[in-house]
């Protein structure tokens, strides 16, 4: 057996014509590229594509294109192929792949980081406007006829110049957030567990109790874990501000949505922006009523440039999986 902490990760013997399956049809270039150098296969529209996943990992899938929404716990990895070289994920995240059990099952998982970065930070940064100044509210206030009239104090929003923006997570992500808040006069402070890169002028690393004392918006930007989960729940919004902001780009899971509808609903916080949920894609009962809450279906990489680089990337790590390369994007170099 490979020794996985010394030795790199080698494909067997390509197959002659790699079967590449999809979960979802991806954009241009990714079909393309993969049927250039194998067979295609899309599952969307069968009846029931979970079952066919399995069906397929097991008997004839050299790579499998995975979706976010796709779950492959260890049973499915128990249940491959010895064909199946890899998972490509179409996503920066991959919380939906247990990534320790396709390791010991000598199976690579890649994603496609960096390219959503800029898309997903100006998605962040139109929630944040968005809830500090109200702007679903008054689009439904303007769409039901219920515009009194111009008045000094109607319908206040928060300033952003001079706020504190805290941001949980300081990866690429978070950083881009913050250089585009700084332009907005945010002041930034961050938690972060890591080594921090590329840092921004000005920031501040700050522990998580003292962020959330200070934040006039939090935003989130850690990855979905055992350690994540409700990471933010009801005593760390009791916390904060009555007029802080809560923003989540990241995953849904990692806030305690009914903690969340609670905090809402009671004053304990001004307003929430999401585009991820809890139990995507359904909300918390509550949560849809919430005139203080900006709600977006998942958008933060929804540009069609984003979209479309993602595709080359995921593209680009099944091909080298494939033609028994490393991937450039593998999560689990080290998998035997």
């Amino acid at each position: 057996m490979v020794n996985a902490k010394t030795e790199p990760w080698r494909a067997p013997a390509s197959p002659s014509s790699p079967l590449f399956v999809l979960t979802r049809q991806l954009p241009g270039p990714a079909p393309e590229m993969l049927s250039a150098v194998g067979k295609l296969r899309l599952l969307e529209s069968r009846a029931d594509p979970a079952t066919e996943l399995r069906e397929a990992a097991a008997v004839d899938a050299t790579v499998i294109c995975s979706q976010l929404t796709d779950v492959l716990d260890r049973k499915f990895f128990e249940s491959a192929g010895p064909q199946l070289l890899a998972v490509c994920n179409y996503a920066a995240g991959y919380d939906n792949i247990d990534v320790a059990a396709a390791t010991d099952h000598r199976i690579l998982v890649t994603n496609t980081p960096d390219v959503l970065t800029t898309a997903t930070a100006d998605h962040t940064m139109g929630l944040i406007l968005a809830a500090a100044r109200r702007l679903c509210e008054g689009d439904a206030v303007m769409r039901a006829g219920r515009f009194p009239g111009w008045s000094p104090t109607y319908m206040l929003g928060a300033d952003l110049d001079g706020a504190t923006l805290a941001l949980i997570g300081y990866g690429r992500i978070a950083r881009a957030v913050a250089k585009r808040a700084l332009a907005f006069g945010m002041r930034i402070v961050y938690v972060n567990t890591g080594t921090a890169v590329d840092e921004v002028p000005g920031a501040e690393r700050v522990g998580l109790a003292e962020a959330l004392r200070r934040a006039d918006v939090l935003s989130i930007h850690v990855p979905l874990n055992s350690r994540t989960r409700h990471l933010i729940g009801a005593e760390e919004l009791k916390a904060m501000k009555p007029t802080a902001i809560v923003v989540n780009t990241a995953r849904g899971p990692i806030i305690d949505e009914r903690a969340l509808v609670k905090a809402l609903r009671t004053g304990t916080i001004a307003a929430a922006g999401l585009d991820v949920y809890e139990r995507e894609p359904d909300l918390t009962p509550g949560l849809a009523e919430c005139a203080n809450a900006v709600l977006s279906p998942h958008l933060g990489s929804a540009t069609r440039g984003t979209r479309a680089a993602m595709a080359r990337v995921c593209a680009a790590n099944a091909v080298a999986v494939a033609a028994g390369q490393m991937p450039p994007n593998a999560v689990n170099p080290d998998a035997r």
